[in-house]
């Protein structure tokens, strides 16, 4: 019996190693996060919601607990949530390629347009219409709204989770700042342990990180090696790149609460040391609010901004990269070194009980955020609030893509207002 030469190449490419560097699970993974990054407006909380409408009600990767849990195990690390939640879920469907290939995926959209501003346009900001970024804001009211509906009917599923998600909605709004979401987030969880009585089986599935509890340790002394070995380094070495390294890795590895805490903490240590003009740094955070993605990608905008003075004959583009991929990585290792930790805490009943006070209370936090500074940074016309009307009942009644609504609700804004 005679074979067919292409049979020959079917059997061989069926069997052959594929690279470990860009397995086609990854390279799927990529594409996914790269749509997101090209249509999620409107900063972490609406992030949250665009990856609970692509991973919990299109894809069914996993349930809205686990989804909430990943969530609050964000909320408690520092760094981006959002950027943090597809680590984790790139993780969990193809290892640390898949990780990367989210982070990528996610990140390089709003990385390309910032870094390309400083190169040039960096008073873009200030050319967009106000109606369009307007309308964009409106948007972002439905698609947080949208999220908060959906994951109330699944979590709160008795008066006491909605009595705790009511309390922390509350906290929230009366202690303001990234600590006091800490410690809402914390309380949550000590009511919960007390006073929640868990199921006999958990309502989240196993969430399967291929990260063991000694690799998580691992991870946990590479932060902190950095985070406290890169002032010397930087001081022994003088290099400009080690400065950099270290000014934007230390930034990045001690933000609680998103972007908007790292926008000041920069501006502190690089304006002042006239590393970039103020006017720059400003013209720069006002594109961060019209571009989808995460807001750190701010930080390539600011490392494409710097002075010769810091780095000297490289191109402004790759100290951006630079800068960048320095804000990132102290998230990605705090992501890698408290996951396998919480997959082993959660089997036992009383760390369930401990996160469903966890998933009402970071539910709380987003009905909070719901309000400030979503609503009322967005809303304060009855046109407004008609096109926040339209843009939720596209939403959850239409069933429109999120991507679609922010896309008709930046049109509709640039024309009606």
């Amino acid at each position: 019996m005679s074979i067919h030469p292409r049979q020959i190449w079917v059997i061989a490419h069926s069997v052959a190693p594929k690279p470990w560097f860009m397995p086609s699970s990854a390279i799927a993974i990529f594409w996914i996060f790269l749509r997101l990054g090209l249509t999620a407006f409107g900063g972490p909380v609406a992030h949250l919601a665009f990856f609970r409408q692509e991973f919990v009600g299109r894809r069914g990767w996993l349930s809205d607990a686990t989804f909430t849990e990943l969530v609050a195990v964000c909320q408690f690390l520092p760094g981006p949530a959002s950027s943090q939640m597809g680590m984790a879920l790139g993780l969990s469907r193809a290892g640390y390629a898949g990780a990367f290939a989210a982070w990528i995926g996610f990140t390089l959209p709003s990385a390309v347009i910032m870094i390309s501003a400083a190169l040039g346009l960096t008073m873009l900001g200030n050319m967009l219409p106000n109606g369009l970024l307007l309308g964009l804001k409106i948007v972002v009211v439905a698609v947080v709204a949208q999220a908060v509906w959906a994951m109330g009917r699944s979590i709160c599923t008795d008066a006491l989770r909605a009595g705790v998600m009511v309390a922390a909605a509350s906290a929230a709004l009366l202690l303001q700042g990234a600590a006091a979401q800490w410690l809402v987030i914390l309380a949550c969880a000590v009511v919960g342990m007390l006073v929640i009585k868990p199921k006999a089986q958990s309502a989240a599935a196993a969430f399967s990180v291929p990260v063991t509890s000694r690799h998580g340790v691992v991870w946990l002394a590479v932060f902190l090696g950095l985070l406290l070995g890169l002032p010397f380094v930087a001081i022994a070495l003088q290099s400009g790149w080690a400065t950099l390294f270290d000014v934007f890795y230390r930034t990045g590895a001690l933000v609680f609460g998103g972007g908007h805490v790292l926008l000041p903490l920069l501006q502190s240590q690089l304006v002042p040391a006239g590393w970039v003009s103020n006017d720059v740094f400003l013209a720069g955070y006002g594109l961060t609010q019209a571009v989808p993605g995460p807001m750190f990608s701010f930080t390539g905008f600011v490392g494409a901004s710097l002075s010769g003075s810091v780095v000297q004959g490289m191109p402004a583009w790759l100290v951006g990269t630079f800068t960048l991929f320095a804000t990132f990585l102290p998230a990605f290792l705090i992501l890698m070194a408290a996951l396998p930790f919480w997959a082993a805490l959660r089997e036992s009943p009383r760390a369930q009980a401990a996160l469903g006070g966890v998933n009402a209370g970071v539910l709380g936090l987003l009905l909070a955020t719901l309000y400030d500074p979503v609503f009322v940074s967005a809303v304060a016309w009855p046109q407004d609030m008609a096109l926040a009307f339209l843009a939720f009942v596209a939403l959850v009644f239409w069933h429109l893509p999120p991507w679609l609504v922010v896309l008709l609700g930046a049109v509709i804004g640039g024309i009606w207002f």
